[in-house]
């Protein structure tokens, strides 16, 4: 496994991140999920299948994120995105790239579309959870857990095995950063893989994702019994061979 490294973005802040550098290729950029990093299995496959195809790679961990410098409670979809955009300007640079977003990622990818629209020639969404921190944190929370997130600011809400600390600067701005109300007319390859037994993130937010985009060409994956992770290796597999469908498309 390669050395992760790390991105000086400015005097206070440096992003962890995994590569395969290529000066003039096409680009596969792997955006995480929600308190998630450059270190699961997802970032590192990709980056073989790049290596394997001769192909530029960028994992990015944004702030608060894994490794990377920050707190995790003062970041939001604006500086997360931010992120993103920097090392895609200081890595990627000028090259064509396609966006690979998981859960939270697919949220970023809509939101990077207005900086790099010519260079991005396809998305690929796994599990995706566009505009997750009012359709499906805000909407669902009882008056108690809104309460405490207004009043003090914070509120640790407990999911599963992990516990995630909700402020109410990130609802706020997960409002601000509204992407599926906007229609696109990029002509680019847009495939949303999600699995049928996903408990987090329901079935549908892929849809609404295929539904903004009014030129691409478009797919809907939906695997039998998968969860919202798709992480063992049979799923990883296919949405490997999904991404190479596009791969193959642009090259």
């Amino acid at each position: 496994m390669k050395k992760l490294k790390y991105l000086n973005i400015s005097k206070t802040k440096k992003l962890r991140f995994l590569d395969n550098y290529y000066k003039k290729k096409l680009y596969i950029v792997f955006l995480h999920g929600f308190m998630s990093d450059v270190e699961g299995k997802k970032p590192k496959i990709f980056r073989k299948y790049a290596i394997r195809k001769k192909l530029g790679y960028l994992a990015i961990e944004y702030s608060g994120h894994g490794k990377s410098s920050g707190q995790f409670i003062k970041g939001n979809l604006t500086k997360w995105s931010n992120d993103a955009k920097s090392a895609i300007k200081k890595i990627v640079r000028k090259n064509d790239f396609i966006l690979v977003g998981s859960s939270m990622g697919s949220w970023i990818s809509l939101i990077l579309l207005k900086n790099f629209p010519k260079q991005i020639k396809g998305i690929v969404g796994i599990g995706s959870a566009p505009e997750f921190t009012t359709r499906l944190m805000w909407k669902k929370f009882n008056k108690k857990i809104k309460k405490e997130i207004i009043g003090k600011g914070v509120c640790k809400i407990k999911h599963g095995d992990y516990e995630y600390p909700i402020t109410h600067q990130l609802i706020k701005n997960g409002r601000k950063n509204k992407v599926l109300s906007k229609k696109s007319k990029l002509k680019i390859s847009v495939t949303m893989i999600h699995g049928s037994n996903d408990e987090v993130v329901p079935v549908h937010f892929s849809k609404k994702i295929l539904s903004i985009f009014i030129n691409a060409k478009k797919k809907l994956l939906i695997i039998k019994n998968g969860d919202h992770s798709l992480s063992n290796k049979k799923q990883l597999k296919r949405i490997v061979g999904e991404l190479d469908k596009i791969v193959s498309d642009v090259v």
